[in-house]
């Protein structure tokens, strides 16, 4: 784990259009200088989900930056080390992964996918507000957890029971 500057952290999804932008986004704002986020999908969909962008413009993120990007992107030579990767759906997964260099810690926090909601607009709407709830809750744990005094096996114990959080679930939908 890098002991000085940023953490680079990659979050990974099947299709790198909705949760996994995110929360690439929300790592980038709240950890403005701690961290330094990526996303990257097995099969990215070449595109951003256009609610994905949407959501993320009218929260006021310059998204100008984002595309959908394959993971093998990140497993080249010359590519960023990697000090934390998550997955952020559970076909992501339960993928053979890359092996990424660094021997990052891994964790899983599954989110229902926005991408795949049907409905009226409100609906497929709410469904990205909720995904957005529960990664910029996690996210936010995450960036307060104090890093450099944990030692492996406690942070991958916290990481594990971060993305554990079910009730993120329930009260993003009660609040709204």
């Amino acid at each position: 784990m890098t002991t000085t500057g940023p953490y680079n952290v990659l979050f990974l999804c099947t299709g790198n259009s909705a949760r996994s932008i995110l929360a690439e986004a929300i790592l980038n704002k709240l950890g403005a200088g701690k961290f330094h986020a990526f996303s990257a999908g097995s099969q990215p969909k070449k595109r951003i989900h256009p609610e994905t962008l949407r959501l993320l413009q009218s929260l006021g993120y310059d998204t100008s930056g984002y595309r959908s990007k394959s993971w093998d992107e990140f497993a080249r030579t010359g590519a960023p080390e990697f000090d934390f990767v998550f997955t952020v759906c559970d076909n992501a997964a339960a993928e053979a992964c890359p092996l990424w260099p660094g021997q990052p810690i891994t964790a899983h926090w599954g989110v229902p996918d926005p991408a795949a909601a049907e409905g009226t607009a409100a609906e497929i709407a709410l469904a990205f507000k909720n995904a957005y709830r529960m990664l910029h809750r996690r996210i936010g744990l995450f960036t307060s957890l104090p890093l450099r005094s944990l030692d492996r096996l406690t942070l991958q114990r916290k990481l594990k029971d971060i993305g554990g959080l079910q009730e993120t679930a329930a009260k993003a939908t009660e609040a709204i």
